[in-house]
């Protein structure tokens, strides 16, 4: 409704719930999976919850309230389907730790949607950076020994939000559709650009990276040259890195070099000398432009279509 109501101004979000959830969580005022377990509380936090939002939907959105029984109902339905994966998880993530054993994190989204360090407010309400993974999991810092960047060999974005390397002509369509360029979670399609190295580096240093995995390096196959953003242009002037004003990001043009493309078929590679000499240059060319080294490179849509050229363990 939320969404509905800003019109032009929408954000461009799932509509999932995010954001309410996380609203919640800062107003505290949110639902926990342990409330789940004391129906008393878990009726107390409800009532609490809706109260505020009962009052927004009914007078400002004009629509039904939301009865307070039906929800808690609902959610004590989950509680004993989800009770043998409730634990005390900072205490087993750090026992693994302790007992050498590797513990991988994931960051759903990219860097831009970060709350804090993306193209706010086009971004998601929690930190998919790196640094989230400490705070969501209750890992210190001082024991996170590997950060890898996954990183397209073009760009790509879903929802609204300032994107200068985007393509609106064939190019553009061609990318989306070799690529199959459509959101997980929505279904819409995403939106698809050239490489944009000032992008690149600005993750590199909020996430502190010590490696980027380059994916869909085959989409790119057929292209006779290939531009790659490695600048931007705001007013006139040029710009390296990432403009902390969202004015100027709005109005950076891209700066682009071009780089000599490949029609060999790359998804049978199995190592980076069986790559074209061209395809070899593209990614040396990121690596340097993106200041982490590239560890790894798919070439295809399958599991085994990776090229490894540093083990990650």
């Amino acid at each position: 409704m939320t969404e509905r109501f800003l019109g032009k101004r929408k954000i461009g979000t799932t509509g999932r719930g995010i954001g309410p959830t996380y609203a919640d969580k800062i107003n505290r005022v949110g639902i926990r999976v342990q409330d789940l377990y004391d129906e008393s509380i878990l009726t107390q936090k409800v009532e609490a919850a809706l109260d505020i939002k009962n009052q927004i939907l009914t007078k400002l959105y004009n629509r039904r309230a939301i009865a307070v029984g039906q929800v808690v109902e609902e959610l004590l339905g989950y509680a004993e389907k989800i009770a043998p994966y409730v634990a005390d998880t900072v205490l087993v993530l750090n026992q693994a730790l302790d007992d050498d054993k590797v513990v991988l994190f994931e960051g759903g989204q990219g860097t831009l949607l970060d709350i804090d360090h993306g193209t706010y407010p086009f971004v998601t309400s929690s930190n998919p950076t790196a640094g989230g993974a400490c705070t969501g999991a209750g890992v210190g810092p001082t024991r996170i020994s590997r950060v890898i960047g996954i990183l397209k060999a073009y760009t790509t974005r879903v929802g609204a939000g300032p994107f200068p390397t985007e393509l609106f002509d064939e190019d553009g369509e061609a990318l989306r559709r070799i690529g199959g360029e459509r959101g997980v979670t929505t279904g819409r399609d995403r939106r698809c650009g050239w490489f944009d190295a000032v992008i690149a580096r600005y993750a590199t240093r909020v996430n502190g990276l010590t490696d980027f995995f380059l994916t869909k390096l085959d989409v790119l196959t057929g292209w006779e040259q290939i531009p790659v953003c490695v600048a931007y242009e705001i007013d006139g002037k040029r710009v390296e890195e990432l403009p902390y004003s969202q004015t100027d990001f709005h109005h950076a043009k891209p700066v682009y070099e071009m780089l000599p493309g490949w029609s060999e078929d790359i998804s049978k590679a199995k190592s980076f000398s069986d790559l074209p000499k061209n395809a070899q240059a593209y990614v040396k060319a990121l690596e340097e432009m993106s200041g982490a080294p590239i560890s790894a490179i798919g070439v295809g849509p399958g599991r085994d279509e990776t090229i490894q050229i540093n083990s990650f363990l």
